[in-house]
């Protein structure tokens, strides 16, 4: 469905956002943070949460809207494994997973999301010189196919498509594995398709 010169160019604004988004934790953390060479790809949004486990399986979810020149949905997920170890490596401590995180702790994952965040949309907005911003995150610990309905019973349509980048840090946390999804609304997507030289229905 989308050819290869659209997937090189989506790539790379990933991988400059994972490089973005490495250095900024390592500020964070006053450690180095190397991530993995990102896996991204088009995958249909019906198919999101098979992507973190299936829709059963318990996930940390950061959501946040862009809007601007485009607007969309990002998804930042972790599996609750995933997400208790990074708490643990931000907060300094060395506590099991359980079923549910102090505020303390939500409020260190948000922290994560909005950087990682901001460091793919101002990949994004470089590339394509187009003025984006990032609204304020919002947390939720549910199974992942809640995590995923929540931006629909919000604004009702997504885009067919998500834009999924895939990561894990080698070094500075443990091998976390986190999942970043950026959801373009539909005219948005095409409009992102055409500001990166593609084009459309052609």
């Amino acid at each position: 469905m989308y050819s290869d010169l659209e997937l090189d160019v989506l790539k790379e604004i990933g991988n400059i956002g994972a490089g973005n988004a490495a250095t900024a934790l390592s500020a964070l953390l006053s450690k180095k943070v190397d991530m993995q060479v990102p896996q991204v790809k088009m995958i249909p949004f019906d198919e999101v949460s098979e992507s973190v486990g299936g829709p059963e399986s318990l996930v940390v979810g950061i959501f946040m809207r862009f809007d601007g020149a485009l607007e969309g949905n990002i998804l930042m997920v972790l599996p609750k494994l995933d997400a208790f170890n990074l708490v643990n490596h931000l907060l300094n401590q060395d506590k099991k997973a359980s079923d549910s995180f102090t505020e303390m702790e939500q409020s260190a994952l948000v922290e994560v999301g909005n950087i990682l965040s901001s460091s793919f949309i101002t990949a994004l907005s470089d590339f394509t010189q187009m003025q984006l911003k990032v609204s304020v995150p919002g947390f939720a610990y549910d199974t992942a196919g809640a995590i995923f309905s929540f931006p629909l019973s919000l604004y009702g349509y997504m885009g067919d498509m998500a834009f999924l980048i895939e990561t894990q840090f080698t070094e500075g946390l443990d091998k976390t594995k986190l999942h970043f999804f950026l959801i373009p609304d539909d005219e948005s997507f095409k409009s992102l398709l055409k500001a990166i030289g593609v084009n459309v229905g052609e």
